[in-house]
């Protein structure tokens, strides 16, 4: 004979976790590791319908939307694995210099026509790309900001505090660099810059009074334990918003062989993330289509809280108003 839903183990294991956090509780390696050995759908189901309330709790029914813009492509000189824009591999990407600042501003105006709430210049390289780009990018951002249609953030590299700082003074709100992995496995994706550059960037964002955007890219290769771990790691590093991305193979890189995830499985980890920062926006960005597929719109039931629309770097998204339409149709905004 069956065992009734509220006698169920994990039933209950999720239910007295959700109190726990609803009660401003943490969540503890242990248990993040109990969510992660999820595997049946009727448990992914359940840990998602979970997951939607702490969202509900923290959050509300609002889905942030943020997009961006290419704003300098390719010739990059870091080895990340997973990167279109390395030039240490031939993947056929298109290159171009920092764009001029009226068009920056001008994709800027086009996001906010489209309902975007955030807006970000991103450009590809180590850092700013020399003192006369970092000074265009400051004005791009400078203007964004003076118009007010939309918040303006960045993603220009490995920076130091006193860049930071202008990035600032010039209207910057928030500073996105991500952590791309967990530590324990960064080596086995870049080896032309560590770990420890990255979360120093962060650092340094925080000392300067911006807000940090920081997340990765599941699906490199990593272990179980390291998603885990690099959950955790944002945790510690305290940053907003957590921008998770799901590898979409490109060919010419090392890991254009690299299987997808099932999208039950990235709906166990959005809700694993969810449960871990309940209080920091979990935003889905690059790989969602090609991975999701059909179960897209459970990214939101699933925990996340915010979506990145419109194209990505290298790639092409969807049309932003499908997005729209989906997250109304599941009674958000």
């Amino acid at each position: 004979m069956k065992k009734g839903i509220k006698e169920d183990k994990t039933y209950v294991f999720l239910q007295e976790l959700t109190d726990r956090v609803l009660g401003g509780n943490a969540v503890s390696l242990e248990e993040a590791e109990k969510i992660a050995g999820l595997s049946s759908q009727v448990d992914i189901v359940s840990l998602m319908s979970f997951a939607n309330m702490v969202r509900n709790q923290f959050h509300g029914g609002h889905i942030n939307r943020c997009a961006i813009v290419n704003a300098r492509s390719g010739t990059c000189s870091e080895d990340c694995r997973f990167c279109a824009q390395s030039a240490a591999f031939a993947t056929g990407v298109e290159t171009y210099p920092l764009l001029a600042q009226d068009e920056m501003v001008r994709a800027a105006d086009e996001a906010a026509e489209q309902d975007v709430h955030r807006f970000s210049i991103v450009t590809s390289g180590r850092g700013a790309g020399g003192k006369k780009a970092f000074e265009e990018m400051c004005a791009a951002i400078a203007e964004i900001a003076r118009k007010g249609k939309v918040l303006p953030c960045a993603s220009l590299g490995i920076l130091n505090g006193e860049e930071m700082g202008l990035l600032r003074e010039a209207g910057l709100k928030r500073y996105h660099h991500n952590l791309e992995t967990a530590g324990s496995f960064f080596p086995e994706v870049c080896t032309t810059h560590s770990f420890e550059d990255r979360t120093a960037t962060i650092r340094a964002a925080h000392d300067q009074g911006l807000e940090v955007c920081a997340g990765g890219i599941l699906g490199l290769g990593e272990s179980v334990q390291q998603r885990i771990e690099m959950a955790f790691q944002l945790r510690e590093l305290e940053v907003v918003s957590v921008p998770l991305n799901f590898l979409s193979p490109i060919k010419g890189t090392p890991l254009e062989h690299m299987p997808g995830m099932g999208p039950l499985e990235i709906l166990k980890y959005i809700a694993l993330y969810r449960f871990v920062l309940p209080g920091r926006e979990i935003r889905i960005c690059g790989g969602r289509e090609r991975n999701l597929k059909t179960l897209q719109p459970l990214m939101y039931i699933a925990g996340a809280n915010g979506v990145m629309v419109g194209n990505y770097l290298t790639t092409s998204g969807r049309s932003i108003d499908i997005d729209i339409e989906e997250i109304h149709d599941l009674g958000l905004l």
